[in-house]
């Protein structure tokens, strides 16, 4: 059985880099579609309340986006690996054409800092709820449009052929990084077979650049098949979901940063604010103050449409109190949701540290072994980003008359799933490290409770809100 999945998988690798240029064609014909339904809304009218999916390209560009596009991407990536990236996505597309035609600089310094998935992800991720991403093409336009011309413009400046975007700026890079480590299978590298090859050496491209010699899993891989057989050394191959994080992802500083406040965080709290009885009191409360004291200009929706919601012709558009109180909702979220994730790893490896050496001893507050741990919160973090992004699908569902009283307990089904296998994946580290079994259930338990404020939060969205 494994030999036949194994024998199919590189079968379909092969295909992939045999049909390359299908594939391209494939790419520019998605890269229409994403232009059309990125620009022609933003220049027609704002639909009515009576608008439909059916009648309406404007409803139809949202669906597709925020109901069917993002949600169904992140669930791929622990299903296909990132294999929406390299058949699939427009800007991976455009950076890479831009790049071959452009002027080939090296990458800076600069570029290739650690932080940048996060603060990407993190900027991107607020800016859309300022200016109503989910509901408003000409947000659409500015968050996703913009996004495709600065990738377009980095691909022609820097690289010849390379996704140095994707690479390095790309807003949600970490996120299916880390989301594609719990791919069934990925690019497996015989490294005695890349040393004495027995087959002749062709040059190969690979664009996101991966080290092909080097690689160990899957988070960087964009699945494009380019380097199926390479040196009779690299073979699509399958594994256990759980081989990367257990035996072969070490993590590092910011992708721990990324899972804890990003995903948990500030993701966390982009999808509550608008939901919560909280944010609606603390405002209320902050417009009186104001008022009291005779402070009237926090209470003007006289921003531009990019910078703040500004749609008066369907009376919605938001005071310079409203973004505050955003940006002091998802601060809070973040303090509170994953800040309790981050101490609960931090306290775990304080209790059961792994195996001392030289790098574990060098780490002083944030140990390797932090980060390590960190890795098991992928399919929690993962799972809560889907059912933030799937509530617009649920909504929009809702709006064309579709019931939808199975979505509350397909919501919890899935959270408690995606927890439970991150618990697993705890204990599953945690024995990896010589302490003894009652400390390993002490961290366990700690690990487990850095986990409630995150279910609680989503208990509070769809049960109780």
């Amino acid at each position: 059985m494994a030999a036949a999945l194994g024998r199919a998988t590189s079968r379909i690798a092969d295909f992939l880099r045999d049909h390359a240029p299908l594939l391209r064609k494939l790419q520019w014909g998605i890269v229409a579609i994403y232009a059309f339904l990125l620009i022609v809304p933003a220049v027609m009218p704002l639909p009515g309340n009576s608008a439909s999916v059916f009648n309406n390209l404007t409803i139809v560009a949202q669906f597709a986006f925020w109901g069917v596009w993002w949600p169904f991407v992140l669930i791929s990536m622990p299903i296909l690996g990132r294999a929406w990236c390299g058949w699939f996505c427009p800007e991976g597309m455009l950076t890479e054409w831009a790049s071959e035609r452009g002027q080939g600089h090296a990458i800076p310094k600069w570029m290739r800092w650690g932080g940048w998935p996060f603060v990407a992800f993190a900027l991107t991720t607020v800016y859309g709820q300022l200016v109503s991403v989910y509901q408003y093409p000409l947000a659409v336009l500015a968050v996703l449009g913009g996004s495709t011309v600065a990738a377009m413009i980095v691909g022609w400046r820097y690289g010849r052929s390379k996704r140095v975007w994707c690479k390095y700026l790309c807003p949600v890079n970490g996120v299916f990084n880390v989301l594609a480590k719990l791919a069934p299978w990925h690019f497996k590298v015989d490294e005695e077979k890349w040393r004495h090859p027995v087959i002749r050496i062709e040059p190969i491209n690979c664009a996101p650049l991966v080290p092909l010699r080097h690689m160990k899993g899957a988070g960087d891989c964009h699945m494009c098949g380019r380097c199926s057989d390479y040196r009779g050394a690299i073979a699509l191959t399958p594994r256990s979901p759980e081989e990367e994080i257990v035996n072969v992802a070490e993590g590092e500083g910011w992708q721990t940063v990324l899972l804890c406040f990003g995903l948990m965080g500030i993701a966390m709290g982009a999808f509550l604010w608008s939901a919560s009885p909280w944010y609606v009191a603390a405002k209320q409360w902050a417009a009186t103050w104001l008022v009291e004291r005779d402070i009237l200009w926090p209470l003007m929706d006289n921003a531009p449409w990019f910078i703040l919601t500004h749609y008066p012709e369907v009376n919605d558009s938001f005071s310079w109190l409203d973004g505050a109180g955003i940006l002091m909702f998802v601060v809070g979220a973040t303090v509170c949701v994953g800040g309790a994730s981050f101490l609960s790893l931090w306290i775990a490896d304080r209790l059961v540290p792994a195996a001392a050496s030289a790098d574990q001893a060098a780490g002083g507050w944030f140990r390797p072994g932090l980060h390590k741990l960190a890795q098991a919160l992928i399919p929690a973090a993962g799972i809560g980003v889907f059912l933030g992004l799937s509530a617009t699908t649920v909504n929009l569902l809702k709006h064309e008359g579709m019931r939808t009283a199975w979505a509350t307990p397909v919501r919890f089904t899935l959270l408690a799933l995606a927890v439970l296998w991150t618990l697993r994946l705890f204990a599953r580290l945690l024995n990896q490290r010589p302490a003894s079994r009652l400390k390993k259930s002490l961290a366990w338990l700690v690990l487990l409770a850095g986990l409630a404020p995150f279910c609680w939060a989503w208990v509070l969205f769809f049960a109780i809100w």
